[in-house]
């Protein structure tokens, strides 16, 4: 195994008590038979975070990947179509029959859908999980402010995490202050923006002037703002140029320099409060 040590890897406080690392690998868009070469490369370049969800199609592959490593932090997803608590908690089953584990780290709502009406039941089906020993800690996916309020009005509960579309053209700034307010960790999916980060002067220019790959200046971003982050490649060169935001740091000259390309208008994936499909 190559990468850092547990010891120095960064990660963040969940509001539960327990450890989440700062950089984890991502498997959308990652077929089923090609993720668990992809994983099994991450895991062996030092990733300690693995991300899925029933929707990618992949988890018995993620599974694969990790094999016998014991203390990855993995989490995964419930999809739109098990909204409800007694679909909630057959497909949570599901999830963890393909991933061949008998408990996640981080199980996730993936979306609020809000005009089903379904989340509030969904949410309280988590806590039974949780409660049950198949999802160490629980959170959401792509929630509002008014999302996860409503869920800890109506439960008490509040989530350990939201994963949400984050990165320099899409900052989300008013969010991640509500998260911080509620003791919410922000979690950044798309973090390269799909690529569109790249090619950018500011990083182009941080990325020439410290010797290090654009994806990985990015990714240190993300870390250096308190931010969980899930950048997926394939290829173990991408996935060890995006591991190499571990080995240094940005200063508040290159970090301002990145904060100035947010634009509220730059989400690239949808808009929470209308994706109902």
């Amino acid at each position: 195994m190559t990468g850092h040590s547990r010891t120095d890897y960064p990660t963040l406080t969940l509001n539960d008590g327990r450890q989440i690392p700062q950089l984890g690998f991502g498997t959308w868009q990652i077929d089923d038979d090609k993720a668990a070469e992809a994983v099994s490369t991450a895991l062996d370049v030092g990733y300690w975070l693995v991300d899925t969800a029933a929707i990618y199609q992949n988890e018995k592959g993620v599974g694969e990947g990790i094999g016998d490593w014991s203390d990855i932090f993995l989490q995964t997803k419930i999809w739109n179509e098990s909204q409800g608590y007694d679909r909630t908690l057959k497909a949570a089953d599901k999830c963890l029959q393909r991933l061949g584990r008998d408990h996640v780290d981080m199980l996730l709502i993936h979306w609020p859908q809000p005009e089903k009406g379904l989340f509030v039941d969904t949410w309280k089906a988590l806590i039974e999980l949780r409660d049950q020993g198949k999802a160490k800690s629980i959170g959401v996916s792509n929630f509002r402010a008014a999302d996860l309020e409503r869920i800890v009005d109506a439960t008490g509960v509040t989530p350990a995490l939201n994963q949400v579309e984050l990165h320099p053209g899409f900052q989300q700034r008013s969010l991640r202050a509500v998260h911080d307010k509620m003791g919410i960790v922000t979690q950044s999916w798309s973090p390269l923006g799909q690529g569109n980060a790249m090619g950018r002067e500011a990083i182009d220019r941080i990325s020439g002037d410290i010797g290090q790959p654009g994806a990985a200046v990015v990714i240190r971003w993300h870390i250096q703002h308190g931010l969980s982050t899930i950048p997926k490649a394939s290829s173990r060169e991408h996935i060890e140029a995006n591991f190499r935001a571990l080995d240094f740091e940005l200063t508040e000259d290159q970090m301002a320099a990145i904060d100035e390309l947010d634009d509220p208008e730059g989400r690239m994936g949808p808009e929470p409060g209308s994706f109902n499909d």
